[in-house]
C-alpha cells in the first residue's frame, strides 16, 4: 500500500518544478517558490488528518479518504498534460515571447495539485500511525519506523528514476497516468488488507482536554498547590496507565492547579461536574510533555529549512550542468535528488542492521532518539559546506567559459558534470537516515496515547513549516542581495550555502542545549517497567 501511494505521489511532486518551467512557462525561481508552497502545504496538511484520525474517524478511514483525493488530483494533472487546451503554448528555448497560462489552465492545474497534495500529505504519516499501532512495545515500534522509512525512501527512488524518466523522455501524460495507476493499485491493496488490521478507536478530541488544562489552571491561579495525592483528581483509567504519577510533577507547577479538586468540581458519583474547571493528573502531564518537546521541535524546523532550499536549488543547478551519462543517456533534472533517497534508504538499513546493534553491544544501551537527531544535525551542516564548495567551482567554470548574462532568463549549461552534486546529496541522505526516524520515534513514544497520529505527523509539520520558512528566506535573499537571480550563473548560490552552514552551527548549539535539559518521559518509564520485570 505504502509503495503504491508513494510512487504515485512522488512521481508528480518530484518533477513539479520542471513541469511548471517547461509546460506552463513559469520562471525558474518562481517555480521553486511554488514548489515550496506546495511542499509546505503537503507537510502541514497531515495535522488535519491526525486530528480526524485521533478524534473522529480512525486511521483506516482517513487513509482511505485521502488516497481517493490523491487519485482525483493526479487524474486532473494527467488531463493538463494530455489535453493541449489545458496548458499554454510551448515556449522555445531562449525565447522571450512566452505565453502565460490562462485562468482556466491555472484553475485546473492548481485544483489537481491541491487534491493530490491533500492525499499525499495525509496518507503518509497517518499510515505510519496505523502501522505502529499494530505493535505494543516502543522497541518494536522503533524498528517499524526504521523500515517504514526504508520502504518510503525506496518507493521514492523508484518513482524518481522510473516515473520522472517517463515524464521527461517519453510523455508527461504517460508519466502522470502511471502515477494514477499506482495510486489506484495501492488503494485496492489497502482495502484488501482491512480484515488483518488492528483498528484504533477514536476517543474524542484530546485537544479539548489539553485546552481544559490551561483554562482550569488559569481559573485556579490563586489556589495553593498541594504535594498530597488525595487533593488531585485521577480518572478511573489513570491507574492503568503507567505514565501517571500520584501527584503532578514539579515542572510547570502552575499547570498543576488544573488537577486540584476544589468545591463543586466533582459530583457525588465521582464524575466531573465542571469539565472546564478541573482536569486529571494525566491530562496535566500530557500537556507538560508537549511543552517540553516544543523547543526540540523548533530546532528541527531550522534543521529542515536548509535541506528544503538545497533540494530546490540542486534541481536548478542540475539544469545548468552537463547531465549526460554516456552518449545516449541524460539524467532528468528532477531525478537528481533521488541520490538523497537512495542514500537515506541504504543508510537506514545499514544503521538498523549494524550501527545500532554495535552501539548497544559496546555501550550496553540503545542509541536514543535525541542522539540520532543530533547526528543528523552534523551531517546536514557538512552537506551545506560541500554544496557551497561545489557551487563555487561551478560558478568559476561558468565565468571561465563566459556563460553569464545569457538572454532569455534560463541559465546556460556549464561544461561540468552534474555528478559533482552527488557528494552533498549522499551526505544529506545520511543525515536524514539519522534524524527523520529519530524524530518520529521521539514524538511517537513521548506523546500522549490519545495523540499517536498527531505524534507521527509532527515531523511532517516540521517539514511543512520549513518549506514556508524557506520561501520567506529565499524572498529575503532575493530582495536584500543579488545572490539569486533567475540565471543562477549570474548569482552567488555558494554564499547562500555558506550562510546556512553558519546558521546550522548556531541551530546545532541550540539543539544541544535543549537536549541537555530534556528528560524522557515514556521511554524512562518503559525502561523502569522492563527492569522490574
Amino acid at each position: 500500500t505504502l509503495t503504491g501511494l508513494i510512487i504515485a505521489g512522488w512521481g508528480w511532486l518530484t518533477n513539479l518544478i520542471v513541469y511548471l518551467i517547461e509546460e506552463f512557462n513559469v520562471k525558474s525561481i518562481d517555480a521553486t517558490q511554488i514548489s515550496n508552497v506546495v511542499n509546505g502545504s503537503i507537510n502541514l496538511i497531515p495535522i488535519i488528518g491526525a486530528v480526524l484520525a485521533d478524534s473522529f474517524l480512525g486511521s483506516f478511514h482517513v487513509v482511505s479518504i485521502s488516497s481517493f483525493f490523491s487519485l482525483l488530483g493526479i487524474i486532473a494533472l494527467t488531463l493538463t498534460a494530455t489535453l493541449s487546451h489545458l496548458r499554454p503554448q510551448h515556449c522555445g528555448t531562449g525565447s522571450t515571447l512566452c505565453h502565460a497560462p490562462s485562468k482556466l489552465q491555472l484553475a485546473v492545474l492548481y485544483t489537481g495539485i491541491a487534491l493530490a497534495s491533500i492525499g499525499l500529505g495525509v496518507v503518509r504519516f497517518t499510515l505510519a500511525s496505523l502501522g505502529a499501532n499494530q505493535f505494543d512495545s516502543p522497541e518494536d515500534q522503533g524498528v517499524f519506523f526504521n523500515w517504514f522509512f526504508f520502504i518510503f525512501y525506496s518507493a521514492c527512488v523508484v518513482s524518481s528514476l522510473g516515473i520522472v524518466y517517463v515524464e521527461d523522455s517519453i510523455s508527461w501524460g504517460l508519466g502522470f497516468g502511471m502515477c494514477a495507476a499506482f495510486n489506484f493499485l495501492g488503494l485496492v491493496i489497502f482495502f484488501l488488507g482491512n480484515r488483518f488490521y488492528r483498528h484504533d478507536k477514536p476517543q474524542g478530541s484530546p485537544y479539548t482536554s489539553l485546552a481544559r488544562v490551561i483554562v482550569a489552571a488559569i481559573r485556579k491561579r490563586n489556589v495553593l498547590v498541594s504535594s498530597e495525592s488525595k487533593y488531585y483528581y485521577h480518572e478511573i483509567n489513570d491507574g492503568a496507565n503507567k505514565a501517571v504519577a500520584a501527584t503532578p510533577k514539579r515542572s510547570f507547577r502552575f499547570l498543576n492547579r488544573a488537577a486540584l479538586i476544589t468545591e463543586g468540581d466533582i459530583s457525588s458519583d465521582g464524575s466531573i461536574a465542571k469539565p472546564w474547571n478541573i482536569s486529571s493528573v494525566q491530562q496535566v502531564e500530557d500537556l507538560k510533555t508537549l511543552i517540553r518537546i516544543l523547543p526540540l521541535w523548533a530546532s528541527t524546523v531550522f534543521l529542515a529549512t536548509p535541506i528544503v532550499i538545497q533540494t530546490n536549488m540542486t534541481i536548478l543547478q542540475a539544469l545548468a550542468m552537463d547531465r549526460h551519462l554516456g552518449p545516449n543517456f541524460k539524467i532528468p533534472a528532477g531525478s537528481i535528488t533521488v541520490v538523497v533517497l537512495i542514500s537515506s534508504a541504504i543508510f537506514i538499513a545499514l544503521f538498523d542492521q549494524f550501527l545500532y546493534s554495535t552501539w548497544q553491544s559496546l555501550t550496553g544501551r540503545s542509541l536514543t532518539p535525541l542522539q540520532r537527531i543530533g547526528a543528523g544535525h552534523v551531517f546536514n551542516i557538512l552537506s551545506m559546506a560541500i554544496s557551497a564548495l561545489v557551487e563555487s567551482k561551478r560558478l568559476n567554470v561558468a565565468h571561465d567559459n563566459h556563460l553569464q548574462d545569457q538572454q532569455g532568463g534560463a541559465a546556460a549549461v556549464v561544461p561540468m558534470l552534474a555528478l559533482w552534486l552527488f557528494p552533498q546529496l549522499i551526505v544529506v541522505g545520511m543525515g536524514e537516515a539519522f534524524h527523520f526516524p529519530g524524530n518520529v520515534s521521539l514524538y511517537y513514544q513521548e506523546f500522549p496515547v490519545s495523540m499517536k497520529s498527531t505524534a507521527t505527523s509532527m515531523i511532517s509539520i516540521v517539514i511543512g513549516v520549513a518549506f514556508y520558512v524557506s520561501t520567506a528566506v529565499v524572498d529575503l535573499i532575493r530582495n536584500v542581495t543579488g545572490w539569486l537571480p533567475d540565471d543562477i550563473n549570474d548569482g552567488r548560490l555558494d554564499n547562500v550555502y555558506w550562510t546556512f552552514v553558519v546558521l546550522g552551527l548556531l541551530n546545532y548549539g541550540y539543539f544541544l542545549l535543549c537536549a541537555k535539559f530534556y528528560k524522557y518521559q515514556n521511554l524512562e518509564q518503559e525502561a523502569e517497567v522492563n527492569t522490574q520485570i
